[in-house]
């Protein structure tokens, strides 16, 4: 009997130094893993089926977790598509005119946004309008990301360096409608924005109200 029990004490040790030791998330790992979870809900589930508990489901943690950090279903939503969208960044171009930035910059965001937006506004854009109250233009600035921090500020201050725009001169306005129009066509269409139109923004819209 003393052999047994010596035994299956073994065994235990043995069992227990094979499970895979548990590691336990804590502060921004884990509500990137939680985010991870609420946007991959998004994506297959939709925003109308999402819910606090599935999320929780699949981030393997207790829905009080997701409650501590977020009040609702639409503020975790909103939270995990910046945080899909901030983790992928676009690299600001460096071609040496303005013109070359402007449709490398345009272009880059078009074929790195284009899936993004559609499953962005396919999945949540309608049901965030529902649920917060917030105006289109409020939505699509949380789902696509406000223009004035897309880092084109760099491109426009190296242009203005080089002697191509005066930046004292130029309304605000104006400086966004590259991208307003990008966003528009990227909501309207949820495809990549062809290259003629592109071309279209830059050369026939933008430019010339820069030296007007």
């Amino acid at each position: 009997m003393l052999r047994k029990a010596s035994l299956s004490n073994l065994e235990d040790v043995v069992t227990s130094a094979q499970e895979p030791v548990r590691h336990r998330r804590r502060g921004e790992e884990l509500e990137s893993a939680l985010l991870d979870a609420a946007w991959k809900e998004l994506v297959e589930a939709g925003y109308a089926n999402l819910t606090m508990e599935s999320v929780a489901a699949r981030a393997r943690t207790g829905i009080a977790v997701l409650y501590r950090r977020w009040a609702n279903k639409a503020q975790l939503v909103l939270a995990a598509v910046e945080h899909y969208r901030v983790g992928r960044p676009v690299e600001i171009p460096d071609t040496g005119s303005l013109r070359g930035d402007m449709l490398a910059l345009l272009t880059a965001i078009s074929n790195a946004r284009a899936t993004f937006t559609a499953v962005a506004a396919a999945g949540a854009f309608s049901g965030l309008l529902a649920d917060t109250g917030m105006t289109p233009a409020q939505a699509r600035d949380k789902v696509l990301g406000d223009p004035q921090f897309r880092g084109d500020q760099a491109i426009y201050r190296r242009a203005h360096d080089r002697g191509e725009i005066d930046l004292g001169r130029i309304p605000p306005a104006v400086l966004t409608m590259p991208f307003d129009l990008l966003r528009h066509d990227l909501l309207m269409n949820l495809e990549p924005v062809q290259p003629a139109r592109i071309a279209s923004i830059v050369d026939d819209l933008f430019l010339p109200l820069t030296r007007a």
